[in-house]
């Protein structure tokens, strides 16, 4: 294969490499005595790619680089754009902007509701050809009456019902999660009741409706212990959490945009819970919640800076450093929740995809060697272990170093 570097491949169930590897590893270096890791397309299911409408934040091709150099090859998009993919005449936009890039599999949400804002159902059976399932991410749905009713939808078209759980009334302003660093520093904060409790509503209507239900970025604790009763009990649920929830807690923010996110860091123990959940596959996915802003929305502090962080180059490599290197989880979990997982609970097939890595390979963090427009990380400035080489995506090079 090369001169002085060596060559394993992951077994992963569910995964085939194509059986002629030779038109790709010749790409990798042949000096430098690297130990090459083959691993399968990683699929994340939740990033913002921002198009159309805000493609000075992302666009699909972008996203979609930014993606393939973090070992992505299928992501699915969500709905907060412009216009809101709410009906097929307004989803044609992101479709044409997904088939123009071609560069890795992009699966595109439908909304819930009509331009998110939680009044009428969107045109679920029109767009349910076209989407990988309905979320308001970004929004929770507050009328109960109108999630049990879109649940009944999506059901009846075989789709899934992918839900940002926010309670609006106990948000009252904060940005921040409601604890030891807000009262410090006289910030603003978010409780931890806002997402569970709209978790716990979610599945009674779950259990009456039988729709499939997957939550997104959980952060609590008390989310934690809800999903993995309502799974002990039959309840058709899934979940994610992203790398920053496990790796950082609200001990860790300082006074920059580049911390801010939603649901925000949470306490230590919340943190603990998570990996917990995480070790014992209550939470299902790691999805990076990938929400790239522009510098300026971003620079304004925890207070004024939009929501969001960028995540989708550095979600391996932050998981492996910390996680498995560290012994919380092994790297076949950590490829069950960034593999297996959402590729099963989602429908998205496995195909042939691949990436190659030095996984003992150590890199600094710099957030102006993204790929992504993006550029606000809570990770500036890491030291991390593994580093891509090359991404394969339906028979092509998507990304090479």
């Amino acid at each position: 294969m090369t001169d002085t570097n060596k060559l394993t491949a992951i077994a992963v169930p569910g995964f085939e490499l194509p059986s002629d590897m030779s038109q790709w590893l010749h790409l990798l270096p042949r000096e430098g005595n690297h130990h090459f890791v083959i691993l399968p397309g990683f699929c994340d299911v939740h990033v913002h790619f921002r198009e159309p409408g805000f493609s000075y934040k992302e666009t699909i091709e972008s996203g979609s680089r930014a993606a393939a150099r973090g070992g992505y090859t299928a992501v699915c998009t969500m709905p907060n754009l412009k216009p809101v993919p709410d009906s097929p005449e307004h989803l044609q936009p992101q479709l044409d902007a997904i088939q123009k890039a071609d560069l890795i599999r992009v699966y595109p949400y439908g909304s819930i509701s009509v331009e998110e804002k939680g009044e009428q159902l969107s045109d679920l059976e029109g767009m349910a050809p076209s989407v990988i399932a309905f979320s308001d991410d970004g929004k929770g749905v507050q009328q109960d009456a109108m999630m049990e009713e879109a649940m009944n939808r999506a059901k009846a078209l075989g789709k899934m019902i992918v839900a940002h759980c926010e309670v609006n009334d106990l948000l009252k302003g904060g940005y921040i999660h409601d604890g030891t660093y807000a009262r410090e520093h006289g910030h603003k904060g978010i409780c931890s009741e806002s997402e569970w409790q709209q978790i716990a509503r979610d599945i009674e209507l779950v259990k009456k409706t039988g729709c499939p239900y997957h939550v997104c970025h959980i952060s609590t604790k008390e989310s934690v212990d809800i999903i993995r009763r309502a799974k002990a009990e039959g309840v058709d649920i899934t979940c994610e959490t992203g790398p920053h929830y496990l790796v950082m807690d609200d001990s860790d923010l300082k006074e920059e945009g580049r911390f801010k996110m939603n649901p925000p860091l949470r306490d230590r123990s919340d943190r603990e819970a998570l990996l917990q959940g995480l070790a014992d596959g209550t939470i299902d996915c790691l999805a990076t919640d990938h929400a790239p802003h522009s510098a300026e929305e971003k620079a304004k502090g925890l207070e004024k800076s939009a929501f969001g962080v960028v995540g989708i180059e550095t979600a391996f490599p932050v998981a492996y450093t910390r996680l498995v290197k560290t012994g919380i989880i092994t790297l076949e979990q950590l490829l069950q929740v960034l593999v297996v997982n959402p590729r099963k609970r989602f429908g998205i097939p496995f195909g042939e995809d691949f990436s190659v890595w030095d996984l003992d390979e150590e890199f600094t963090v710099d957030p102006q060697d993204f790929l992504s427009q993006g550029k606000a990380t809570p990770f500036e400035g890491w030291k991390l272990q593994g580093v891509n080489y090359l991404t394969v995506c339906g028979g092509k090079v998507v990304y090479q170093k």
